[in-house]
């Protein structure tokens, strides 16, 4: 008799379509993880990780992570929080990013929280904007509505709208302002909470892969020429991973350093390296970052 052997999965809802839908296929590409045709798929597995996916809608992600359908799912925290769900938050994965708002006509005035009492105020977020009001100690009645909450004042459903907002520019046209933020968002990895010894290992996997191309996006690799003179100057300027790289170049009293710059300090750095002396200086974007 032969024994059939089953490999462990690990079990990803994503959304199927939507605005998190495209940066999460393309952070698993990114992860080296090739999937199988995903066009209006419901569910695909990869050629070469053991992982499932399954394409969902948004709202239903924590639900289905909760109750163990899949084990983990990538879903907006601001959907997340809304749901309730009994999820863990395993990493933030720095796309989707968005904020949940008040927004009150452009001609009205705020004055805090309070300026709220007794309004009517559409949202698709109810769970939210209730704690909102509750944590402020403000009554107001709350209109639910699934789409399209930045007209409910302009058709006199509502007079305050709690909505998602990215730009602001929805806003603008509907002559609303943006006066008070109940929750900033961004897309996160959520897992549920009884993984076993397998599938927790799958997900460090996963996680190990994920936060390389996270750390890599974050960093660039930067490589000059400088005066060995001035060696000891510049080098104190690159933090780098450990140590900067030093090799000598063809020209005698010239080197070449190679090092990798943290983006939130990078045109500060270089601007200082360019007064040190540096020269030809490249920066080259990192693809993969290991450590």
């Amino acid at each position: 008799m032969v024994q059939t052997i089953v490999q462990t999965k690990l079990r990803i809802a994503i959304q199927k379509s939507g605005r998190l839908y495209e940066d999460s296929v393309q952070l698993l590409k990114e992860c080296g993880i090739d999937l199988r045709n995903v066009k209006d798929r419901l569910k695909t597995e990869a050629d070469n990780f053991p992982l499932e996916v399954f394409f969902l809608r948004d709202d239903d992600i924590p639900q289905y992570v909760e109750d163990g359908v899949a084990d983990v799912g990538v879903v907006g925290e601001n959907v997340l929080f809304e749901k309730n769900k009994q999820a863990e938050v395993v990493e933030k994965l720095g796309f989707g990013k968005c904020r949940l708002s008040i927004a009150i006509p452009r001609s009205d005035s705020y004055n805090g929280p309070e300026t709220l009492e007794g309004k009517r105020i559409a949202t698709s977020y109810p769970f939210l904007v209730n704690e909102f009001l509750r944590s402020n100690n403000v009554k107001a009645e709350i209109h639910e509505i699934s789409g399209s909450v930045e007209i409910a004042p302009g058709i006199g459903l509502a007079d305050v709208v709690a909505d998602l907002v990215s730009s602001g520019s929805t806003l603008f046209m509907n002559g609303l302002k943006e006066v008070a933020n109940i929750l900033q968002s961004q897309a996160v990895l959520i897992k549920n909470s009884k993984l076993n010894t397998e599938q927790q290992q799958l997900l460090e996997r996963l996680l190990f892969r994920i936060r390389s191309v996270k750390k890599a996006k974050r960093n660039k690799y930067v490589l000059l020429n400088a005066p060995n003179e001035k060696l000891p100057e510049i080098i104190a300027l690159l933090p780098g991973m450990k140590s900067p790289t030093v090799l000598p170049l063809a020209e005698s009293g010239w080197s070449s350093v190679h090092s990798v710059l943290s983006e939130d300090t990078f045109w500060d750095i270089i601007e200082q390296l360019k007064m040190a002396g540096a020269q030809g200086i490249l920066v080259v974007p990192i693809e993969k970052m290991v450590m």
